[in-house]
């Protein structure tokens, strides 16, 4: 038997070898640790809503009112970041889906970030927005006319960090606080950083964040005017951008979609590359 085996191997030409130890190769490579990080569209959460059984936004020592719709923040799945290694065949299939964005690890995490200190920077910069966001949403619902001089405002949920959330936590603080039902039944979603004075930031992965958003049902998305450029071109159809710098214009905008109101509102559109020169002076 093993002399057949043996014959059968001595009888294969060269290039059947070259080809096997290739095929092998390749497998090897594709099955490697990979230095890429592939994101894809993440779960939505309804800030008006409950999150493993918890009010996603509780607020006690302050009148809050209900709302009949949904404000969504958005997430980005990321696999080949500390702790969630892939190999090289998922960055292959990350490239080749137009639903994934596939980066360089290092444009991600610095090189030699440890798991634990990718969480807990993860969790700081969640804890620094939740802040700002509460301090902005505070300020701005006072301004409305809402009585907060002893609110007391926690928010929760699990498994996301990062400080993209920031201007849909705070949105979602004005809309409990203030009468109006402002989304009026419709689903609203959106994302972008916030700071104590109202000011929206640029996050990543909006084009994915939308794709997300409106497989959970929204027709409207809040964007950071900073990410109009990554938006352009990239709005799923059934979705409805508009782009917004501030607390009070994501606010005036949440208002207008609830009233039917709101074909006005701007959409992104990129920017010259003169402003982007004044913008960087």
């Amino acid at each position: 038997m093993f002399r057949r085996l043996r014959a059968r191997w001595h009888n294969r030409p060269k290039r059947y070898f070259i080809g096997l130890f290739t095929f092998l190769l390749a497998l090897c490579l594709m099955l490697a640790p990979s230095p890429y990080v592939v994101e894809s569209p993440g779960p939505t959460e309804n800030v008006l809503g409950k999150a493993d059984g918890k009010e996603v936004i509780s607020v006690s020592n302050a009148t809050t009112y209900p709302d009949r719709g949904e404000l969504l923040l958005t997430t980005v799945n990321a696999s080949g970041v500390p702790g969630y290694p892939i190999s090289n065949i998922w960055a292959l299939i990350g490239w080749l889906d137009p639903h994934m964005n596939v980066l360089p690890s290092e444009a991600v995490f610095p090189v030699g970030q440890s798991s634990e200190e990718y969480d807990q920077e993860a969790k700081a910069d969640m804890d620094s927005s939740m802040e700002a966001a509460t301090a902005a949403g505070l300020a701005y619902a006072k301004r409305l006319g809402a009585k907060v001089s002893d609110a007391d405002v926690s928010m929760h949920i699990e498994d996301i960090g990062g400080p993209s959330a920031g201007m849909m936590y705070a949105l979602g603080l004005v809309d409990k606080l203030t009468p109006e039902n402002e989304t009026n039944g419709v689903t609203v979603a959106g994302t972008g950083t916030i700071d104590k004075t109202g000011k929206v930031g640029a996050i990543g992965g909006i084009d994915l964040k939308m794709i997300g958003a409106l497989q959970d049902g929204a027709t409207w998305f809040l964007a950071p005017e900073e990410n109009c450029d990554e938006v352009v071109g990239h709005v799923p159809n059934g979705l409805r951008d508009v782009k917004v710098s501030t607390l009070e214009e994501a606010y005036t905008a949440l208002v207008k979609i609830g009233k039917g109101d709101a074909d006005s509102l701007p959409h992104c559109t990129v920017r010259r590359a003169a402003d982007h020169n004044m913008a960087g002076e």
